[in-house]
């Protein structure tokens, strides 16, 4: 016979409560703060609006993590984030802020302390552990009141800041951003919208631009255009990202034209006079950036303080290129290096000096369908040698012998910090017409096998017909060295 928990008292008072919104709104004077958030879920939930917004103007946190309550509901929560947009507007409709003097110091939170409306999908613990399911104290901490301060004149009200995620990826907004727009539009003086992240993958320039009139640009930290874009697109966008001079973060793709032409050369000064104002990025991404052949000095002009990460794939790049980039000022300060697509065939001696100018810090590295060659492999080993924080390594997609396989596992064993390693199936493994002859593979990689044992520790390795076997399959960790073959079928 199975018996049921009876309820709480914490859960009689909130029933209580939401059954006569008129007296928990009465109540909320003499709430304790601990039993808020409890009281805003199920009022949440219940879609009880009266409650919602006489909740906002009392809610006594610096933040409300509505995003990760949206997130968390099974419902429609259109009218109840409605209801919470209207106690905001309750809010900034004061003139001047209340006095903080506190009535009763055991109910401190008297006088709205709201200061962020995070829409973001974000706080899910928050909600967790105020519902008594969790004890996390970090997230008490970061949801604590404002300092009390006993005594404090009036002043004008601080701008609300109003936190969200844009993924701009249809061509039209969905119909909640587009209230959520209009609704801080009208109120602009008295909103900040902050956005870190934004992404755009498919929406007219024109919707673009007034989308970001309504942000914050200086609160922008990391950004994604994954658009087929042309460089007087990129060019029109371009001031617009000189004014997210706080981006950690840039990653374009798919940015068409070459800067061969008077005009385009013209939309390429206009792109990176913007990077110069980009004084805190830190990961630069650029996928298949057509007009960075033979002009990628020009790029590493307009970088004026060091990266982290530097990606630059799928485009053609000339040897001076190469040049530019082992020359750059900051080139030793990188962690991670990335040319994957990038034929680099014929510039071994550029290659060479590129690695040795990375060695000191580099901790990835990633040569994917480079073309490189047994003896282009051989002619940098030395360099490679060097790397000593490398952390992970992929020379996937590149058609190796067994015998630089052999030498090239040699070399690697030497670097302690290397976690991760992704090479491809040796050129011996496929038939002359290309084909994957699984049991040949399988010889080849007990023979490696075996010939790992005698370096010593734990290695954790990729073998792959694939040219990136990272994405999608497990990595296999033994307590031997021990070499995965992950096969994708053509």
């Amino acid at each position: 016979m199975n018996v049921r928990t009876p309820p709480s008292l914490l859960d009689l008072a909130e029933s209580s409560l939401l059954r006569n919104e008129a007296l928990a709104i009465s109540a909320l004077d003499s709430l304790p703060r601990e039993l808020f958030p409890a009281l805003f879920m199920k009022a949440f939930y219940r879609r009880r609006s009266q409650t919602l917004k006489a909740m906002v103007q009392a809610w006594p946190f610096v933040r409300l993590p509505l995003g990760g309550l949206k997130d968390m509901a099974r419902v429609r929560v259109g009218r109840p984030i409605q209801a919470v947009l209207e106690g905001v507007d309750v809010l900034l409709a004061q003139k001047v802020r209340p006095s903080c003097i506190p009535v009763n110091l055991l109910f401190p939170h008297r006088g709205c302390n709201l200061q962020v409306l995070d829409l973001r999908s974000t706080g899910q613990n928050f909600w967790i552990m105020w519902s008594g399911s969790s004890d996390d104290v970090y997230s008490r901490s970061q949801m604590a009141p404002v300092a009390e301060v006993r005594s404090r004149p009036k002043q004008p009200v601080a701008p609300l800041d109003v936190f969200i995620d844009l993924c701009l990826k249809k061509r039209t907004l969905d119909h909640f951003t587009t209230y959520l727009l209009s609704w801080v539009e009208q109120r602009r003086i008295s909103i900040h919208l902050c956005c870190k992240k934004l992404k755009i993958s498919a929406m007219p320039m024109e919707n673009i631009m007034k989308v970001l009139a309504q942000v914050q640009l200086d609160c922008i930290q990391e950004v994604q255009v994954n658009c087929t874009w042309q460089l007087s697109t990129l060019a029109t966008f371009a001031p617009l990202l000189g004014q997210m001079i706080n981006v950690q973060r840039l990653s374009l793709s798919h940015i068409h034209g070459s800067a061969l032409e008077e005009k385009e050369q013209q939309h390429v000064v206009q792109i990176l006079s913007q990077f110069l104002r980009l004084h805190h990025l830190r990961d630069l991404y650029m996928d298949s950036p057509v007009f960075l052949k033979g002009h990628l000095d020009q790029m590493l002009r307009s970088l004026r303080n060091p990266l982290d990460n530097l990606i630059i794939t799928h485009c053609q790049l000339t040897e001076s290129d190469l040049t530019h980039l082992s020359q750059w000022p900051y080139i030793s300060r990188l962690k991670g290096l990335d040319l994957s697509g990038i034929t680099l065939t014929q510039f071994t001696p550029d290659l060479q000096v590129l690695l040795e100018e990375v060695a000191s810090n580099l901790e990835e590295l990633n040569l994917e369908q480079c073309g490189i060659t047994d003896s282009q492999l051989e002619a940098i080993l030395p360099a490679l040698s060097r790397c000593s924080q490398l952390r992970t390594i992929s020379l996937c997609g590149n058609l190796l012998s067994m015998a630089i396989m052999e030498k090239l596992l040699s070399h690697t064993a030497r670097l302690s910090s290397l976690k991760e390693e992704f090479y491809p199936a040796p050129r011996e493994s496929f038939s002359s017409s290309g084909a994957l002859h699984l049991g040949r593979l399988a010889q080849l990689k007990a023979q490696l096998i075996e010939m790992m044992r005698g370096f010593g520790g734990p290695r954790t390795i990729w073998l792959s017909s694939s040219p990136c076997p990272r994405w999608g399959n497990k990595t296999f960790y033994h307590e031997e060295p021990f070499l995965y073959h992950c096969y994708t079928p053509a």
